[in-house]
């Protein structure tokens, strides 16, 4: 059984080193890029089971992303979950509105994050 694929989309290298830790140790296999460009390049190529997005992106930001990923036929049917230290009133609701299926705030319970990533993913 092939492990479920995690695109990582985020700014902060901290915070990919420690998502990509929890999920490798729970089997996922995980990429990490940056910025929309190496996101949309990286999808260009084999496709993830699940992207985590952040929201503060340098560029274009990751609603924008969200929207476009959507948008693309190829692309629409990956689960979105927008990952954000900016969990202000109405921003589940923005994320959701750009197309995001779930929202998760920083920092991350690390004991409950892979599973509730799981829930995610295409059965």
């Amino acid at each position: 059984m092939t492990p479920p694929r995690v695109l990582v989309v985020d700014d902060n290298r901290l915070n990919v080193e420690l998502v990509a830790f929890v999920l490798e140790a729970d089997g996922f296999a995980v990429e990490s890029v940056m910025d929309a460009p190496s996101a949309l390049a990286s999808l260009a190529g084999a496709l993830p089971d699940l992207i985590l997005m952040d929201i503060q992106l340098p560029g274009m930001d990751g609603l924008a992303l969200t929207r476009h990923i959507k948008a693309d036929a190829a692309t629409a049917h990956i689960p979105i979950v927008a990952f954000t230290a900016y969990a202000m009133t109405g921003d589940e609701a923005k994320a959701r509105a750009a197309g995001c299926e779930g929202y998760v705030s920083k920092p991350i319970d690390v004991a409950g994050f892979a599973r509730a990533l799981r829930g995610f993913l295409p059965r």
